[in-house]
Order: C-alpha cells, then sequence, then structure tokens
C-alpha cells in the first residue's frame, strides 16, 4: 500500500502534538519524526493554518480548536455505532453495561445500556463520575497506557488479565468489570479518546462469564472504530 510521505508526516506530527499536553518545540518535533527543522516549520504552518494546531507565547505546539471539533463530530458516529454492542452486552450479562472515557485524571460515564426485563439496577448515568485509578473502568484505561514503575497492583493485574473487576469501591455491594478499548495504530491518548466498555452489577454477577463477554465486547468496538 503506497502512501503520501507529507500527509504521513503531518498526521504523525498531529498525534505526537496530541501527546504532549505541554506542548512540543518545534526542534523536538522535528527530532521525533526525523526531519529538517525547515520541513517541521512547515509541517507545523500547514497545520496551524487550518487550527489543528497552535502555537503558545514561547513558540511550543498545542493541539488547536479544529482538533477538538474534529472529536466532537466522532463522538456521534462512535454512539451510533458502538450502541447495539453495548444492548447486546447488557442483556447477555444481566447487568448495566457502560462505556467510560478519561478526561483528565477523573474517569467519566459516557454511554449506559440496561439489561431488558430486569428490575435491580445499579444507578450507572451518563456523565457520572470518579478518580480514575478507582473503579473498573479507569484501572481498565489505565491497563492500556505504557506500564510505569508508579502502576498500582490493580493496574497491573488488570493488563496481564485484559480487564479490570473492583468490588465495592464506587457503590456498596457493586461488583464492575471492564476492559479497555485500544485506539488504531497511530492514534494518540491525550484527545480523550482514552475509553473502556464494562458492566457493573449488584454481587451474584457471574464474574467468569461477564469477563469474557466485555472482553469479547471490547475487541468488537475496536474492530467497529478502526473500519
Amino acid at each position: 500500500m503506497s502512501t503520501l510521505q507529507t500527509l504521513d508526516r503531518g498526521l504523525r506530527a498531529l498525534d505526537l502534538v496530541a501527546q504532549s499536553p505541554a506542548g512540543i518545540s518545534v526542534a523536538d518535533l522535528a527530532k521525533e519524526l526525523d526531519v529538517h527543522r525547515a520541513i517541521c516549520y512547515r509541517i507545523v504552518a500547514t497545520l496551524e493554518e487550518h487550527s489543528l494546531v497552535t502555537r503558545t507565547a514561547d513558540g511550543r505546539i498545542r493541539l488547536g480548536v479544529a482538533a477538538a471539533v474534529l472529536a466532537s463530530r466522532f463522538e456521534p458516529q462512535f454512539a451510533s455505532d458502538v450502541q447495539p454492542a453495548l444492548h447486546a452486552l447488557a442483556d447477555e450479562t444481566r447487568a448495566t453495561a457502560f462505556v467510560s472515557a478519561a478526561q483528565g485524571q477523573n474517569c467519566v460515564v459516557i454511554m449506559v445500556a440496561e439489561p431488558e426485563g430486569t428490575l435491580l439496577r445499579v444507578g450507572y448515568r451518563v456523565g457520572s463520575s470518579h478518580p480514575l485509578d478507582r473503579g473498573a473502568a479507569g484501572i481498565a484505561i489505565l491497563a492500556l497506557r505504557p506500564e510505569t514503575p508508579g502502576d498500582s497492583d490493580a493496574v497491573r493485574q488488570a493488563r496481564a488479565d485484559g480487564y479490570s473487576l473492583t468490588r465495592g469501591q464506587l457503590e456498596h455491594g457493586a461488583v464492575g468489570i471492564a476492559s479497555g478499548i485500544a485506539l488504531p495504530q497511530g492514534v494518540g491518548s491525550s484527545a480523550g479518546l482514552e475509553r473502556s466498555v464494562g458492566v457493573v452489577a449488584i454481587d451474584g454477577l457471574d464474574t467468569d462469564q461477564a469477563a469474557n463477554a466485555v472482553k469479547r465486547t471490547a475487541r468488537e468496538i475496536e474492530r467497529l472504530i478502526s473500519i
């Protein structure tokens, strides 16, 4: 498969900027791209012309407003593609199914599906937020990130198992299981796209069956968003 080198470099540059919340210098960006600084300046100027990046007062490059616009336009497509899989997960596990996203140091529920015909449900709602390092959803997201010495035992276990299981961390008696949704290759993690899918229920959930269903759903969502 052939690619356009200039476009490829521009997209790689955008990804590198996205992974640098504090911004990145042109010199460092050129080094990462393995190009001459003059070429890097032209790449940045083009991205800047389309508001995909912007320069701070000290000359560092950060994401521009157009990047946020693109991300916001992704949401309706994501919801449309994922909702059927989420409902199927809820019905299969007889538990509340959800998709959560990392926002700064928090984990926020962005989608919820309830199982049909179930009376006892956990109160998990869109917009619910909790620290990223508490609850199965956030731990599953952290487990997708590169390994660091500061990783908790829960994150290490989730990385090894492919899913996180927590009990009573966010709500007394509730069991949560979640698996991270890996982004397509080359997509940065700092544009609000770090996500996980999971289920939550009161004690009595068949955790082995639910874990398999959650992992399978995560892989299905990965397939859907990479099409």
